[in-house]
């Protein structure tokens, strides 16, 4: 940051108790906050700011990319989540948008994680039809004999595989009948 002289470091603090005197004391546009800090973690001091109302602005910069971590801070009012290994010059533009007021700086590997936790979420949306259609795929059946045993149309068929495939993010029925076998969805 000290290349950025647009960007002013006001103050700094080891524990997470100490940053709501800071913030309310010097008031700054964004606040870089970590996850872990003694005390009060950085979850915590984005709820206590949500809650106070306060006008920063939080940009989340840590080491851990955990989806719960991410989802945590974002729904207390983080306008986004970078991890500390990002390159500077994203790290500095991210402050320089949120402190412009725009939202969504979510490095690449907290947005992967969140893209596997949303799979996995889809993952558990599968209708009791759709369970038994992944059985038949993973046990190799055609549309035309899981129609016959589960006494439907193949044109039905081909709409719960369809959605099978949308919903666990595969592209063909092997791929499906594998991450079913893999993730002990069958």
């Amino acid at each position: 940051m000290e290349q950025s002289p647009d960007i002013v470091i006001v103050a700094e603090a080891d524990n997470g108790a100490d940053i709501i005197p800071l913030v309310k004391h010097h008031q700054p546009d964004v606040l870089i906050l970590d996850i872990e800090m003694p005390q009060l973690s950085g979850i915590e001091v984005a709820q206590a700011i949500k809650e106070h109302n306060f006008p920063v602005r939080v940009l989340a910069l840590s080491a851990h990319t955990d989806q719960q971590y991410v989802f945590r801070i974002l729904a207390n009012g983080a306008a986004g989540y970078l991890v500390k290994d990002e390159a500077p010059e994203m790290i500095i533009e991210a402050v320089r948008g949120v402190a412009s007021g725009t939202e969504g700086w979510i490095s690449r590997q907290a947005a992967a994680q969140m893209s596997v936790f949303m799979r996995q979420d889809k993952e558990k949306d599968l209708t009791p039809r759709e369970q038994e259609v992944l059985h038949l795929v993973a046990d190799g059946k055609s549309n035309q004999e899981i129609a016959y045993s589960l006494r439907i149309s193949e044109s039905t068929v081909e709409k719960h595989v369809s959605s099978l495939l949308a919903k666990l993010n595969v592209a063909s029925r092997v791929e499906a009948a594998v991450q079913a076998v893999r993730k002990g969805l069958v």
